[in-house]
């Protein structure tokens, strides 16, 4: 393929593209969208790049380089322990995002990807964390605890402990104002 040199060089240090990415990237050359598409499709049955979402796609083997394709979003509930060193379980990648799309379990790279739909209202605390060749998004100690009543999800009590131990309360009581009374009631519980 002609052109698959210019487009691994291009690429290949981002974490992810677009085919919109590639079209503009090859339009100086006047290379049409149909041969864009060939490259493409060629590209992914050698795999060396893969799809990371829909129209999406990355040279990078890490599945966390799905929280570029699917904007905005965080990393979150078990994955933001393990990221926090909380717990030294594996985890799979969990991205929480507050986009109309479809939650539920994706492939990503050859590893299952959680990805879970939050309110807007419910779209705070994240923060940046290093992580392999980039930064990704990640909720904070505070947002992570939040986010485990607000899902219903369990939580070990030694687990629990240790995020109590480290959150900011100033910062948590500022965080639960804005959280639903539901889900407020429920971590109130938890200290009562």
């Amino acid at each position: 393929m002609k052109y698959a040199k210019e487009l691994r060089q291009h690429f290949s240090k981002k974490p992810v593209f677009s085919v919109r990415d590639i079209n503009n990237f090859f339009s100086k050359k006047k290379i049409s969208s149909n041969y864009a598409n060939v490259l493409l499709n060629h590209l992914l049955k050698r795999e060396e790049i893969f799809r990371i979402a829909r129209g999406t796609y990355s040279f990078c083997t890490n599945p966390n380089v799905v929280a570029f394709a699917i904007q905005p979003s965080y990393f979150g509930l078990q994955d933001a322990l393990s990221l926090h060193s909380f717990w030294n379980q594996g985890t799979i990648p969990i991205l929480i995002t507050p986009r109309k799309i479809r939650p539920g379990l994706r492939k990503v790279v050859g590893t299952n990807v959680l990805v879970k739909r939050i309110s807007r209202k419910m779209f705070f605390g994240i923060e940046m964390i290093k992580y392999s060749d980039f930064w990704i998004p990640v909720s904070n100690p505070e947002k992570t605890l939040i986010d485990f009543f607000y899902f219903n999800e369990p939580l070990d009590r030694q687990t629990l402990k240790k995020i109590l131990k480290k959150i900011n309360k100033k910062k948590f009581s500022e965080y639960l104002k804005k959280t639903p009374e539901k889900t407020r009631k429920k971590i109130k519980k938890l200290f009562l």
